[in-house]
C-alpha cells in the first residue's frame, strides 16, 4: 500500500513539474486603474489555487468550532471509559487455579 502511495505522490510530482515547466511564459494580470503585475503563468495559477485553498478553509473555520463546542458539551473529554467486568484479568485466568 505505501508503495501505491508513493507512486502516486511521485506522479502527482512530476504532473504539476511538468505543467510547470510548459508554462513558464510571462503572463500579465491587470488589476483596476492600469496597474498591471507580471510574472511566469504557473505561479500565478498555483498562487490563485492556494488562495483559493487558504480562502476555503478560513471559510470554513466557524463551522469546525461551532461543530466542536456542540460535540464537547455533548460528551464530556474527561470521562474515562469503565472497564468490563464479567471479562477475565488475563487470557488464561481461568485455567491457572488446576494446572
Amino acid at each position: 500500500m505505501r508503495t501505491i502511495v508513493w507512486l502516486l505522490r511521485a506522479l502527482l510530482f512530476f504532473t504539476l513539474f511538468a505543467f510547470a515547466l510548459n508554462n513558464s511564459h510571462d503572463a500579465v494580470v491587470r488589476w483596476f486603474f492600469g496597474h498591471e503585475w507580471r510574472a511566469p503563468q504557473v505561479i500565478i495559477v498555483l498562487l490563485a489555487f492556494g488562495l483559493g485553498a487558504a480562502f476555503g478553509v478560513l471559510a470554513m473555520v466557524p463551522s469546525w468550532w461551532r461543530h466542536r463546542r456542540a460535540a464537547q458539551r455533548a460528551e464530556p473529554m474527561n470521562t474515562l471509559p469503565t472497564p468490563m467486568t464479567d471479562t477475565p484479568a488475563t487470557p488464561f485466568a481461568a485455567h491457572q487455579d488446576g494446572v
